[in-house]
């Protein structure tokens, strides 16, 4: 149990010290389009550890940059947003969708999550018109995210059981 914890932090950090070098990152034109670098460790994460883990993860994460780097609106847009890409994100991995759809999907639910909130925030439906665009986004970057973990994830997790033991799933 101890590994896994061990394992949950040093995750913890990676998608930290993703979304830290992502502020380096200019937007691309379009406000709000990131490229969601620190998907790539919660992916892993999932994959590799478990549902929960990468929840844990992904939240711990959301509040320290949030903190660190943002605001608290930043932080209530992206638990939404991360909240309402998990659930889709683990929906599509129980039916054994691949893990390059399952981060296709969670980019764009990702974005689906914040354009709610942005709406509820704003009190106006014009901001729906911004959904094709971050639907494309989403998908162009979830696409990228989940390419590279899948190169990763198969590079590493026979080394990763093997190492840490059988206690981390």
């Amino acid at each position: 149990m101890s590994k896994k914890i061990a394992v949950t932090v040093l995750f913890t950090a990676f998608a930290v010290i993703l979304s830290y070098i992502e502020t380096f990152i200019p937007v691309i034109g379009i406000p709000g389009v990131k490229l969601g670098l620190a998907n790539f460790s919660i992916m892993l994460a999932l994959y590799l550890l478990g549902n929960r883990e990468a929840v844990i993860i992904n939240i711990v994460r959301i509040l320290l940059v949030g903190f660190m780097f943002g605001n608290m609106f930043a932080i209530v847009y992206s638990l939404a947003g991360a909240g309402f890409s998990y659930i889709i994100m683990i929906g599509a991995k129980k039916i054994k969708l691949s893990m390059v759809t399952v981060a296709i999907l969670g980019g764009v639910f990702h974005n689906i999550g914040q354009i709610i909130v942005a709406g509820m925030v704003v009190e106006t439906y014009s901001v729906f018109a911004y959904v094709p665009v971050l639907i494309f986004s989403g998908m162009i970057t979830g696409m990228l995210i989940g390419i590279l973990a899948l190169f990763v994830y198969n590079r590493v997790h026979k080394y990763i059981f093997k190492e840490i033991g059988s206690d981390i799933k």
